[in-house]
């Protein structure tokens, strides 16, 4: 602690007042190589006291659509759908990127949602197997 203290209450003040800073732009051209090395350490913490500052203050921008979910029950916390499995039919595609009007079931809108996007989403599709005496 007391390393910090010393650095603080004379090292920082004692190298601040033998500083060389010109007191004109023209003075700055007139610098010597081991002026301007001096200067260096002064304007580095001012640069990056600057740069941290600017930083904090910035305004971020905001995800682009960061949800994957953008309009479907958004009421709930949680979007859960459950089928029977009888109740599927022989094939049917559920919606995988979230836009479909019908979801769960696909209408594809993903091809949309893909082209705008450069995505490569598509539905996820079930179907009955075929029994084995029709598949020989």
């Amino acid at each position: 602690m007391e390393v910090l203290s010393t650095l603080i209450r004379s090292t920082i003040p004692n190298y601040l007042k033998n500083l060389q800073v010109p007191s004109s732009i023209m003075g700055f051209a007139r610098l010597s190589g081991s002026e301007w090395l001096q200067l260096l350490p002064f304007v580095g913490m001012l640069s990056l006291l600057s740069y941290v500052t600017y930083q904090a203050f910035r305004s971020k921008p905001a995800p682009k659509d960061s949800c994957v979910n953008l309009k479907i029950q958004k009421e709930s916390s949680k979007v859960v759908n459950m089928v029977d499995i009888e109740e599927l039919g022989d094939k049917v595609s559920y919606c995988r990127c979230w836009r479909s009007k019908k979801f769960p079931i696909c209408d594809g809108s993903h091809n949309k949602h893909n082209e705008e996007t450069g995505d490569n989403v598509g539905p996820l599709v079930l179907k009955r197997k075929e029994p084995l005496a029709a598949a020989k």
